[in-house]
């Protein structure tokens, strides 16, 4: 007697089937502070349906976790955001957002594994959430951009500034985004592109 059932297994949407052109796939993580966006990026970004890890906020997070400016906020990310854009037939980027919160940093040492760069998403409201971010990539030594997303009610600041509050040297980009917007998501990552690239052939040349 055939114990197997009937139903099909549904399998992968026709859209998030990884096309057969694709030959190279880069991982890129995107970080920031508690807040800022990631998921909204990662969200608006990706051509597949992302993969969240969002979960309520209780009560248990009282105390823990600043959310000094965002306290509107119900939702938080507890593990990572994942998605996936083509940047053209070829090459795929793997998209993967990191929690916020300090609390679940450790988790952040897998997420860089093998990461290519990040971005830095910034609330110009709330720039001290993004001190600690930088810092850990710079002991990484993972490449970055830093891309400030553009908050209704956010502070708008020359970039000059914002570079010398977060203490950048001229060489890591700083590019306005709003994470809600598709091509304002993919312009920060071809952005990023195009200053990984920039580090690579001035690595061949000296």
């Amino acid at each position: 007697m055939d114990f197997r059932s009937s139903e099909q297994v549904p399998g992968p949407r026709v859209e998030d089937v990884l096309p057969q052109t694709a030959a190279a796939a880069v991982k890129v993580v995107i970080v920031g502070g508690f807040g800022v966006g990631k998921t909204t990026l990662v969200g608006s970004v990706s051509e597949i349906r992302p993969l969240t890890t969002e979960e309520t906020m209780t009560q248990a997070g009282v105390g823990v976790d600043d959310i000094h400016g965002v306290e509107r906020k119900t939702a938080t990310t507890v593990a990572m955001d994942f998605g996936r854009i083509s940047i053209n037939d070829e090459l795929v980027l793997y998209l993967f957002g990191t929690p916020g919160q300090q609390r679940f940093w450790f988790l952040w040492r897998g997420l860089f594994e093998g990461a290519l760069g990040a971005v830095v998403l910034v609330d110009t409201r709330r720039l001290e959430v993004s001190f600690d971010v930088i810092g850990r990539l710079e002991e990484r030594r993972v490449p970055f951009v830093v891309a400030i997303n553009t908050f209704p009610d956010a502070p708008v600041h020359p970039v000059e500034e914002i570079r010398g509050a977060l203490d950048l040297p001229p060489s890591v980009p700083i590019v306005d985004c709003d994470a809600r917007q598709r091509g304002s998501s993919r312009d920060v990552l071809m952005t990023l592109m195009r200053y990984l690239h920039s580090l690579a052939v001035t690595a061949d040349v000296s």
